[in-house]
């Protein structure tokens, strides 16, 4: 089995990290660059910042502060919000990113995958679903932060995204998103089961055995969280610690 990974994320808007309950109920919590500094040093495996309301506002991503936050740190760093074209990806590499998350834009473009993929590699393009149960074991994708049914099933539009180029896929599950009472389960592990690419589950953490659930029974390569460290709720490296006394390989190099 292959290492998994912990990843803290950044929920950005105007220039703070914020956090919210299903995508609702925004609240500030901290500076984006000294976060990233402490969860750098804390020993993460990567990075992810996104820019909340940039494609809702349709506006540009606040390229500064991913430059200031992509000169504290060591560890990859995936970007997104606001990215709808080639020129943004190749801007926000050039900013610091090493991947590049898109999500609205390659719904109603789905050809921006395959053509970023063909001109930056596919290791550096992740397709962001944002997902939400419509009915027994079936989920649509939502854009636009949540505010907007696509009607489209999330298990196919996985599945193209990583026919068209995608090299990894996070899933956020809107319904328990910011809920702290555990991932979605079946929504990750059927998205995992669908593809072959790395898939990053998203919303619900809320304590370590969480974390130790969705890379395990829902065959997610990565977890990621928000709220739990930003709270300290928890310690990324006691976390790591933890999964590997449970038998869950992670990178020891990162935490000692």
């Amino acid at each position: 089995m292959l290492a998994k990974r912990i990843i803290p994320c950044l929920d950005v808007d105007k220039g703070r990290v914020v956090k919210g309950h299903q995508f609702q109920n925004i609240r500030d919590i901290a500076d984006p660059v000294e976060l990233a500094k402490r969860y750098n040093e804390a020993g993460a495996d990567e990075l992810v910042f996104y820019d909340i309301t940039a494609s809702h506002e349709e506006r540009p991503i606040f390229l500064d502060i991913v430059e200031q936050v992509a000169a504290e740190i060591a560890i990859p760093f995936t970007v997104g919000g606001g990215i709808r074209s080639i020129q943004d990806i190749h801007q926000t590499l050039r900013a610091g990113a090493d991947k590049i998350s898109i999500n609205s834009a390659a719904v109603n473009n789905p050809e921006l995958i395959k053509e970023a993929a063909q001109k930056f590699g596919s290791q550096c393009i992740v397709l962001s679903i944002d997902a939400k149960q419509v009915s027994s074991q079936k989920w649509h994708i939502f854009i636009k932060g949540g505010r907007e049914d696509t009607g489209m099933d999330a298990l196919e539009w996985a599945q193209q995204g990583e026919q068209l180029g995608a090299g990894e896929i996070v899933v956020n599950a809107i319904d328990t998103d910011g809920d702290k009472n555990g991932y979605n389960l079946a929504l990750t592990k059927a998205i995992a089961d669908h593809v072959n690419v790395p898939v990053v589950a998203s919303g619900g953490a809320g304590s370590k055995s969480h974390i130790a659930e969705v890379l395990t029974k829902a065959n997610a390569d990565a977890a990621l969280a928000a709220s739990v460290f930003h709270y300290n709720d928890i310690r990324i490296p006691e976390l790591k610690i933890d999964l590997e006394e449970n038998g869950i390989p992670v990178r020891r190099s990162c935490y000692g």
